[in-house]
């Protein structure tokens, strides 16, 4: 190979070489022009003309390209690569990134308008009688942010023991002539699963609560899980086919000839070929968002329930004053008479009501108002619309980057188009998707025995992702499943299996025979 150190022009020598001229000298101004746009420094750079055996991954004719230009141009279809990932997978973490913060940022502030509007009445309503017991409420609100924001809280303990505390407040103001001490408030807190002092109030807000903010949790997180794997999944390990189908044809002279469609297609399914694997989690994924975004609408919507938290509250507080009388006298039969207050006499918990200021719900125009600019209903629906056409990205990235007349000849046009070696049509066959069919893929070298580790973690993240959401539809809280038998009523498989197990031990101990465990 003759090498000539050049300046801003190419060497004369190139006008020897056959594949360096075409008609008016087209394919020599455009090797000219490609190499000054692709090599970083060209005043430096050594331009060979002659054969290539000292080429890597180009063919091994006659080229323009040095081994130093080879290496250059390599490293730039990596970026190329990579910005076509990037470009093409920029809805998806748009979308992830934006209607995360926009979802967190509402879920956030009907939490904060839900505490604010309870204050704002009970303090109206109830005066005094609610800033001495404000800490209640306060803490309330504190483990529902908690809760959302991903802390180990379960939501059944939270609502359990606000209620609790909760009895013990309003027990004591509907009792004002008696003096209660810790002990006996506690032991009024067990009587109150049996006497059910707030009605059904407790029961109604703990499923309507534990619905939305599950659901509220389970969709935000799966978001930034979203935004995470799109971010992860970009992985160049097929150097040789990038810069094969890319940049060969500029070091033989033909820098204008795009690619065949083919063989793109195998080179693309090859650097792709563990994102393709992520396909059936991807698309699980996907739909579970999407039916979480509709339960949202309908009854797991978080605007109802946070919007009804003060009014139940009020609802329960009221229902207890209405029956104070028949609540205290079974009270006072199993927790014992308490003491009279110092100054007080002693009177009937009727006559003591008579004197207290009423309790009251509050009207509807006084009920909170929606997060400010917008609705859940919006916000669903934008994101409903974006989420369909995820469906089987991964799978059709290969296509979608090949579909592209910057990075592929179009497929109509397979005679005049690179094919790896000349000008011509690409006759292998195109591969199939994901890592084990790349096994014949003669353009990428893929280890079909070696699964790649970041995209095992990668399908494990969305399967974990995905069960959250699947559990959050019935509203259910995959993080505090833990009784026998919400265990058993979603793993059927192993109840019957111990079932079975235990039938053939009672078989063995009925003809007395010795069982050994391995």
């Amino acid at each position: 190979c003759s090498c000539v150190r050049t300046g801003l022009s190419l060497p004369e020598s190139w006008l020897t070489v056959p594949w360096a001229r075409g008609a008016d000298g087209r394919e020599r101004e455009g090797c000219r022009e490609a190499f000054y746009k692709h090599v970083m420094n060209p005043n430096e750079s050594w331009f060979c003309v002659g054969p290539g055996e000292h080429l890597r991954l180009c063919p091994q004719d006659y080229t323009c390209c040095s081994s130093q230009m080879e290496e250059t141009l390599a490293l730039q279809s990596e970026r190329d690569y990579l910005k076509a990932v990037e470009d093409n997978s920029q809805f998806l973490l748009t979308t992830f990134t934006q209607r995360h913060r926009r979802f967190d940022e509402f879920f956030r502030e009907l939490i904060d308008l839900s505490e604010k509007s309870m204050n704002q009445m009970f303090t109206k309503t109830y005066g005094r009688l609610f800033t001495q017991n404000a800490h209640v409420f306060q803490e309330l609100f504190v483990e529902l942010r908690r809760y959302y924001s991903g802390g180990s809280v379960s939501l059944a303990e939270v609502l359990s023991d606000f209620w609790s505390r909760l009895v013990e407040r309003v027990f004591s103001l509907v009792n004002p002539q008696y003096q209660f001490s810790e002990d006996y408030l506690e032991c009024v807190s067990k009587h109150a699963e049996q006497l059910q002092p707030f009605g059904d109030v407790p029961r109604k807000l703990r499923v309507q609560v534990s619905r939305a903010f599950i659901a509220a949790r389970a969709l935000s997180q799966a978001l930034a899980t979203g935004r995470d794997i799109v971010n992860k999944a970009t992985k160049v390990s097929c150097v040789r086919g990038l810069m094969r189908q890319w940049y060969c044809p500029l070091c033989r002279g033909v820098p204008f000839l795009r690619p065949c469609h083919s063989l793109c297609l195998n080179v693309m399914k090859g650097c792709l070929a563990n994102q393709a694997d992520l396909g059936t989690e991807w698309n699980n994924f996907i739909d579970a968002l999407y039916q979480v975004s509709e339960k949202l609408e309908g009854p797991f919507n978080m605007e109802l329930a946070t919007d009804s938290i003060s009014v139940k509250v009020s609802e329960a507080i009221m229902h207890m004053q209405e029956n104070s009388v028949s609540i205290s006298t079974k009270v006072f039969q199993g927790c014992g008479n308490p003491r009279p207050a110092p100054g007080r006499s002693k009177r009937s918990p009727k006559e003591s009501g008579s004197n207290r200021r009423p309790f009251r719900t509050y009207s509807p125009e006084e009920k909170p108002t929606t997060a400010a600019g917008t609705n859940l209903d919006r916000l669903v629906t934008e994101l409903k619309e974006r989420l369909r056409p995820m469906q089987g990205f991964w799978v059709s990235l290969p296509h979608t980057i090949c579909n592209d007349e910057k990075m592929a000849a179009d497929v109509t046009n397979e005679d005049r188009c690179w094919n790896g070696q000349t000008r011509g049509r690409y006759l292998p066959d195109v591969t199939g998707d994901g890592l084990v069919s790349q096994i014949n893929n003669p353009e990428v070298e893929v280890d079909i025995a070696r699964p790649d580790v970041r995209t095992r973690q990668l399908i494990m993240e969305l399967r974990v992702a995905t069960n959250k959401l699947r559990h959050a539809q019935t509203g259910q809280d995959m993080d505090f499943m833990d009784s026998e038998s919400q265990f058993y009523a979603h793993h059927p498989d192993f109840l019957m299996g111990f079932t079975e197990f235990t039938k053939l031990i009672t078989f063995f101990r009925t003809f007395n025979i010795t069982c050994i465990y391995m």
